[in-house]
């Protein structure tokens, strides 16, 4: 793509009320555009990034199973009276509205009843079981303050996954499974080594302690306790000696840090399946109730992690695996020979399947630099009059200082798509 194509422009402030390194940057790089306090929308950077987000979950959750839908938004609140969760004295952060002929509709904030109703026509046998299913969908909750950028929003993408289980061995061998595959999407994302798997509380959901994936980060809300040798952690607000050690913690070298969750995976028995009335017949022809889990990842907490822990003084840092485009092709100055030359490069690198944007504004080397750094692309390429001479060009990856000439063969053998 041609920058000067580019729908979104790079900013030198970002609103006066944001706080957020996270949403600061993602603001001035134009990945997002705030709409309010905890409302961003996504503009062509932050989509193609995101959509490379919810590709590294689906392959992830395909390989253990599940299977992907998408559930509505609106809610007939009688579905959440049986559980008890559609009172505000229950569930504090609901947005509700009403139609036209008074009748009183969620908007939904969550989906474990939902989907647990929607299972009654299709789960009957135990051969139905298990089933897993997800989805990618837009959350709203009416929180009473929004704060730290995209790390917690009004409006927000989340990945929401519900497993039913016939048998509390077959729950748990699937729950360890999401885990383990939650642990390579924090990976594949960028965040190896800074997300550590987590005991907290259940919540509304469950009396069980549940799993959180908490990363660490100084600008995080919560606090932990973290055996880092081991991997583990516990959340500050279960925490004690007792939990610590039956749990191998070491509590003579834990650390306690603040950190941002960015997953959780909760075990919630039969709660739901009783609730709403979800039941199969087992081997011997008996109702029985499916053993429930759910599994939660925010999208853009995730994308606001990511920038918080990687981005330098200079701006974003996106690995390749999320990165809108691979390349940042930059050309100097406007001949023609220079425009040809940048024309050669994009076209072979965009054969080679690299995703390029090239940089083809009229503006000075210095504002495209420094775009370039904000917007945080991992690898960058410069043509110029002067490099032309030498039939050469100049590479420099993102995190590094080092600039390399290098020939034409050589930038293409050097990226690797």
């Amino acid at each position: 793509m041609r920058q000067s194509f580019l729908f979104t422009k790079t900013r030198k402030n970002s609103p006066s009320d944001e706080q957020a390194k996270n949403a600061e940057l993602l603001i001035r790089a134009g990945y997002v555009h705030k709409e309010m306090a905890g409302v961003y929308a996504l503009l062509p950077l932050g989509l193609r990034t995101v959509e490379k987000i919810k590709n590294i979950i689906r392959e992830e959750l395909d390989a253990i199973g599940s299977q992907e839908i998408e559930m509505t938004s609106l809610q007939d609140p009688d579905l959440w009276r049986k559980t008890n969760r559609w009172d505000d004295e229950s569930v504090d952060n609901w947005f509700k509205t009403q139609l036209k002929n008074g009748t009183e509709l969620g908007v939904a904030n969550t989906h474990e009843e939902p989907i647990t109703n929607m299972l009654i026509d299709h789960v009957s046998s135990y051969r139905h079981l298990p089933l897993y299913v997800y989805q990618f969908q837009t959350k709203f909750r009416n929180e009473l303050r929004a704060k730290s950028g995209l790390m917690r929003g009004r409006e927000f993408l989340m990945k929401d996954l519900y497993s039913y289980s016939a048998t509390e061995e077959e729950f748990e061998s699937f729950y360890e499974q999401v885990a383990k595959a939650y642990m390579d999407i924090f990976r594949r994302v960028g965040l190896d080594g800074y997300v550590f798997r987590t005991k907290a509380a259940g919540g509304s959901f469950t009396n069980k302690f549940t799993d959180e994936f908490q990363a660490v980060s100084n600008a995080g809300e919560d606090w932990i306790y973290l055996d880092r040798e081991r991997g583990l952690a516990i959340n500050e607000e279960v925490y004690s000696e007792e939990v610590a050690m039956s749990e191998g913690l070491d509590i003579d070298s834990i650390e306690r840090l603040r950190s941002i969750e960015v997953g959780n995976i909760f075990p919630l028995e039969t709660k739901y399946s009783k609730g709403v009335g979800l039941t199969y017949k087992d081997s011997e022809g008996n109702d029985q109730y499916p053993i429930m889990g759910s599994y939660g990842i925010g999208i853009g907490r995730l994308l606001g992690t990511v920038v918080e822990l990687l981005a330098d003084d200079n701006g974003i840092i996106l690995p390749e695996s999320i990165s809108p485009f691979k390349v940042h092709l930059i050309s100097i100055g406007a001949s023609d020979e220079v425009n040809q030359g940048a024309q050669n490069l994009y076209d072979q690198l965009a054969e080679k399947g690299c995703e390029v944007l090239w940089d083809d504004r009229d503006v000075s080397p210095g504002q495209k630099f420094n775009d370039s750094d904000l917007i945080g692309i991992p690898y960058q390429v410069v043509i110029s009059e002067r490099l032309l001479k030498n039939d050469s060009y100049e590479y420099k990856a993102r995190t590094s200082t080092e600039r390399l000439t290098l020939g034409l063969a050589e930038i293409i053998n050097k990226i690797s798509c």
